[in-house]
C-alpha cells in the first residue's frame, strides 16, 4: 500500500486556499522599502520566492506612523504604501503565488527620536522600558537602547484596534490575499498578553482573560471587515524576545487558542524558541527541545484549523513535523533570505547558499536582498567552468 501521509511537498487546503506545497515564506524584516515605501527591490524580491500555488507571508508591515521600530520597513497606512505593495502582489499573482500581508506594530520596542511623529514615547501595556539586553537598530546602522514607553489609556485601546482594521482594508485594496496578525516576539500584542511585561490594574491586565482581549478585539475587527477565512495569528508564547516573559507560557498559548478557535480563522502560526529576530545569536536558551516539543504538540492538539510552525527549521526538521503531523505547514525565514528557490532545493535536498548575517538590515536594494543565486544560475555558472 501506499504511504498515504502527507510531505512537506504534499498539496495542502488551506480553508479557500489551494496550496501546492507546505513551505511557507515566513515574515522577515529586511529594511529595503526605503521611507516604508514598498518599491521595486521587493517586487524582484518577493517573486524570486514565489512558486505556483505557494503561501508567502510578508515581513511586517506598519499599520500606522506610530508602529515603526526599524529602520525603511513598508507600511500599509497611505496611498502611496497601497500603491507600491500593489506592485508587489501582483508579481506573486502572476507567477500563481499567494501572499498574505503581516499587520505590526512594535509597541515599546521603538525609539521616540527616529521611529515616533513628534518625538512621542513609544506606546505599550506598560512603562517599564526593554532591558538593556536588547538593542534598537538605528537608520544609520547603529544600536542603541530602548527608551522608556507609555503605558496606553484604557480608552486609547480601541483607537489602535481602529489603526488594524484600516490596514486591513488597505492590504485588500492593495490585493492580498489576506493577512496575519502579528502577536509575537514582544511587539505591541504581545506586550499585552505576557505577564512579564504586562502591569495594568484595568481590564486588560491581570488576569489570562484581560490579558487576552486587546489581541481578541484586533482579531474580531480585522476578521468583521474582511471575513475571517481571510486572517491568520501569529503568536510566539514560549519565546522570551524583547523581554517578552510569560510565567506560564503553556497555559496562555492554549487560553489564546482557545478563543481563537471560536472565529475559524484562516491559520495560526506559533514560533518556537528557536527562532531569534535580531540574528544576534543563531539561537537562545529557552528550554530543552523536549519541552519546547511538547508545548508545540499541546498547542497543535488544541488548535482547531491550519497550523504552521515556525523557528529555525531545517529540511529535516521541516519534513518531520508534517509527517508527524505536528504542523500542516512549515515556514522558512533565514534559509529563504539566501535560497529564493528555495522550495525546490528543498524538495530535491539540493545544497544551500549560506546566507550573510551582515546584510540582513542592510537598505542596498540588490546586495544580500535579490542576489542570491538559484540553482539554475548555478547550473549555468558551473557549465561555463
Amino acid at each position: 500500500m501506499a504511504d498515504d501521509k502527507p510531505t512537506l511537498f504534499s498539496p495542502y487546503k488551506m480553508g479557500k486556499l489551494n496550496l501546492s506545497h507546505r513551505v511557507v515564506l515566513a515574515p522577515m524584516t529586511r529594511c529595503r522599502a526605503l521611507n516604508g515605501i514598498p518599491n521595486e527591490a521587493l517586487v524582484e524580491y518577493y517573486t524570486q520566492r514565489t512558486t505556483a500555488a505557494g503561501f508567502l507571508i510578508t515581513e511586517g508591515t506598519m499599520i500606522s506612523p506610530t508602529s515603526a521600530g526599524f529602520p525603511h520597513v513598508p507600511g500599509i497606512f497611505n496611498k502611496q504604501q497601497i500603491e507600491g505593495w500593489k506592485k508587489v502582489v501582483d508579481g506573486v499573482h502572476k507567477q500563481g503565488g499567494l501572499i498574505f500581508c503581516q499587520l505590526w506594530h512594535v509597541g515599546r520596542a521603538s525609539h521616540q527620536v527616529v521611529y515616533q511623529p513628534g518625538g512621542s514615547a513609544p506606546i505599550s501595556s506598560t512603562e517599564k522600558p526593554i532591558s538593556n539586553k536588547w538593542k534598537i537598530l538605528m537608520p544609520d546602522a547603529t544600536y542603541s537602547s530602548y527608551p522608556q514607553p507609555r503605558p496606553l489609556a484604557t480608552h486609547e485601546i480601541p483607537d489602535v484596534v481602529q489603526d488594524y482594521r484600516l490596514a486591513v482594508i488597505n492590504a485588500i485594496q492593495a490585493g492580498f490575499d489576506g493577512v496575519e496578525i502579528h502577536g509575537a516576539h514582544g511587539y505591541l500584542l504581545d506586550q499585552f498578553m505576557k505577564d512579564g511585561i504586562n502591569d495594568r490594574t484595568d481590564e486588560y491586565g491581570g488576569s489570562l482573560e484581560n490579558r487576552c482581549k486587546f489581541l481578541l478585539q484586533v482579531v474580531q475587527a480585522v476578521a468583521a471587515a474582511i471575513g475571517a477565512d481571510r486572517v491568520g495569528v501569529r503568536i510566539s508564547p514560549a519565546i522570551n524576545h524583547l523581554d517578552a516573559m510569560d510565567s506560564d507560557p503553556r497555559s496562555l498559548g492554549l487560553a489564546v487558542i482557545e478563543r481563537l478557535n471560536k472565529l475559524q480563522l484562516c491559520y495560526l502560526h506559533v514560533t518556537q524558541p528557536r527562532y531569534t529576530a535580531y540574528g544576534q545569536t543563531e539561537s537562545g536558551s529557552h528550554g530543552s527541545e523536549e519541552e519546547v516539543a511538547r508545548l508545540m504538540k499541546t498547542w497543535r492538539r488544541a488548535y482547531v484549523g491550519t497550523f504552521i510552525c515556525s523557528g529555525g527549521y531545517t529540511r529535516e526538521l521541516g519534513v518531520e513535523a508534517v509527517a508527524q503531523g505536528d504542523a500542516d505547514l512549515v515556514a522558512y525565514g533565514r534559509l529563504f533570505i539566501s535560497n529564493p528557490d528555495l522550495v525546490l532545493r528543498l524538495k530535491l535536498n539540493a545544497p544551500l547558499n549560506r546566507y550573510v548575517r551582515a546584510t540582513f538590515y542592510t537598505h542596498h536594494p540588490v546586495v544580500g536582498y535579490t542576489d542570491y543565486p538559484s540553482l539554475h544560475k548555478t547550473y549555468e555558472r558551473l557549465s561555463r567552468l
